[in-house]
């Protein structure tokens, strides 16, 4: 894989972007077949490696986790040419050894989401892509090196339990999700993660730990204010990782998620509608022809 093959998408906080050695650097507004995404997607390339940046919530976070436009966010990067999804999150920490501050670099979700579209096959065409291992495990390895590069504490895996919000949890929904032996609970990703396979990227999450939620009794419950002022500390180390990673990507293996939908898409061709394959074409085209 040449570095002319490689685009990284980062969705995170909008600081992500805001990086030294960020070149041709550019806003690009597009528009989906699933509508706007959250924000002006931000280009650039670094180290010779092509980049695309989502603030995942919108400039001014002005979105909500049960609002967020997963389809057309990840729409976007797909149609920017991204092959891999560095994605940035706050998470609550459900294990008294990922302390506040420190980094969890995922291989698992689970979800308790209720209200989503996470996926951009209905409405005409049904795909079943392979999802046992929702995290793209040389990213991750990737991902881990790169914290370690840059001096960061990153936990090895862990399961992040997707949680619906806005709203924190109660102090039940916490201690259950501990017996279920989660590590921890967020309110953004495993939809992203999901639509990523299905639009053949590889995807990661780096999970930056920000509070005990409220399982823990000897700290304080979780606030808003904590959450950003951890959040706020942790952007460097965000950035740090994700300059560290970059030239890795571009020197490692190509996406072994390029072909996700070879063998996914059920519905037949003569069954599949000229509407349909006016709004999915990126994703189908090439399996159509």
């Amino acid at each position: 894989m040449t570095q002319s093959d490689v685009v990284v998408g980062v969705i995170g906080g909008s600081g992500l972007y805001e990086m030294d050695g960020l070149e041709d650097v550019r806003e690009v507004s597009l528009a989906t077949p699933f509508g706007a995404p959250s924000d002006a997607y931000i280009t650039g390339t670094f180290a010779g490696v092509s980049m695309a940046f989502l603030p995942r919530h919108g400039r001014g976070h002005r979105i909500s986790p049960s609002e967020l436009n997963f389809r057309a966010n990840i729409w976007g990067l797909k149609k920017l040419g991204a092959t891999h999804i560095v994605s940035v999150s706050a998470v609550g920490s459900m294990r008294e050894d990922i302390v506040p501050g420190e980094f969890v670099v995922i291989d698992q979700f689970f979800d308790r989401t209720r209200h989503r579209p996470d996926t951009f096959f209905s409405d005409g065409i049904v795909a079943h892509v392979l999802f046992a291992d929702p995290v793209c495990p040389d990213l991750r390895l990737l991902m881990l090196e790169a914290c370690r590069e840059a001096g960061i504490k990153a936990h090895d895996g862990g399961t992040y339990l997707n949680m619906e919000g806005p709203q924190f949890s109660t102090r039940a929904e916490s201690k259950i999700y501990r017996q279920w032996g989660v590590d921890v609970i967020g309110m953004t990703n495993l939809q992203e993660a999901k639509l990523a396979r299905e639009a053949e990227m590889s995807y990661a999450t780096l999970a930056m730990a920000t509070d005990y939620d409220c399982w823990h009794e000897g700290h304080d419950d979780v606030t808003v204010e904590a959450v950003l002022e951890v959040a706020h500390r942790n952007v460097g180390n965000a950035r740090a990782v994700v300059k560290a990673v970059v030239p890795k990507i571009a020197a490692g293996p190509p996406s072994r998620f390029a072909n996700a939908l070879e063998h996914a898409i059920m519905t037949s061709k003569e069954h599949i509608s000229p509407e349909v394959r006016e709004r999915l074409g990126l994703l189908i085209d090439k399996y159509l022809d």
